[in-house]
């Protein structure tokens, strides 16, 4: 297929851009610099700079191109996200991001399109011990500080599974990325700069994916994924913040992560904060094996720290 690919640049597009390109798909990347199209170029893709959110600088972009899908990877977390403000921006590319969009993905002639969304919208607490399916309920605002976010993920959820006619709209519900950025939790790890919770209380457990699995995951969405469904994408060892972190010091040899009561962490960086500390919830990948024909390569964050950055 030929795929537009927006994001092409970030934190998951660098993986996905090569994945795509070693399962024969031609593909083009949209980034807003110079620098992420020189790097799409060099890594065998096409580039359009463009600002996804200029509806109008978009479309005229894209002008005269063709493509089969889209691919929706646009966030705009160059770190972790400290404050609930901090998601307003990727809160938008969800909403008008992903309108402008299915807009170009009608001009361009796309006839399948794939969206980022997350394991989060599930809810910001203690969601039970039993693994979630895709059925479970989704994006329930609650009054708190996260309902933007879930509101945001709802959206692009919703404005993809009803493209309307021609276009077979399919969202990809990640865990928590880790493994890309290991260097970057290294570094901080080392500065004493990335806390966890101290004792048992404040210490939820997540979904994780391993930014190459999510990558796989996605090749295998596009190719083979059912119209008009959703796909848990996560891997097959939820954790908590504090055994991921531990587990990062010990592969990169830092010191171990600064243990902190987690109300001081929630209080010095709120939304991250919430993340690490209230979230619980185990969720199942059972549909994206089934209809997907996809395992992770790493069944959990032990083996994809261990595997290292170089793959």
């Amino acid at each position: 297929m030929k795929v537009l690919l927006a994001g092409a640049s970030g934190t998951l597009g660098r993986f996905l851009v090569p994945q795509l390109l070693a399962a024969g798909h031609e593909v083009i990347g949209t980034t807003r610099g110079a620098r992420g199209a020189d790097r799409l170029r060099r890594a065998g893709a096409s580039a359009v700079v463009t600002d996804v959110l200029d509806r109008g600088a978009l479309l005229a972009a894209l002008e005269g191109l063709t493509v089969d899908a889209v691919v929706h990877e646009l966030t705009s977390l160059t770190k972790a996200p400290a404050r609930y403000g901090d998601m307003e921006p990727t809160n938008r590319l969800r909403v008008d991001g992903t309108r402008n969009l299915l807009e170009a993905a009608r001009e361009l002639g796309a006839t399948r399109f794939v969206t980022q969304s997350m394991f989060l919208g599930y809810g910001f607490r203690e969601l039970g011990r039993e693994p979630l399916t895709e059925d479970a309920p989704f994006a329930v605002p609650t009054g708190a500080r996260t309902d933007p976010v879930l509101a945001a993920l709802k959206s692009t959820e919703d404005q993809t599974l009803a493209a309307g006619p021609g276009i077979e709209g399919i969202a990809l519900r990640y865990g928590l990325f880790y493994g890309g950025d290991t260097e970057i939790y290294a570094d901080l790890l080392r500065k004493r700069r990335l806390p966890v919770a101290s004792g048992r209380a404040g210490s939820g457990t997540l979904a994780l994916i391993h930014h190459h699995d999510a990558a796989s995951a996605t090749v295998a969405a596009l190719e083979r994924g059912v119209a008009g469904r959703v796909y848990n994408v996560v891997d097959n060892t939820p954790a908590t913040w504090r055994e991921l972190m531990e587990e990062v010091a010990r592969t990169r040899g830092t010191p171990r992560p600064l243990a902190l009561p987690a109300g001081l962490i929630r209080l010095a960086a709120p939304y991250i904060g919430e993340v690490m500390t209230r979230v619980d919830v185990r969720v199942s990948n059972e549909r994206a094996r089934t209809e997907l024909a996809w395992t992770p390569r790493f069944p959990g964050y032990r083996e994809g720290l261990a595997a290292g950055q170089g793959l």
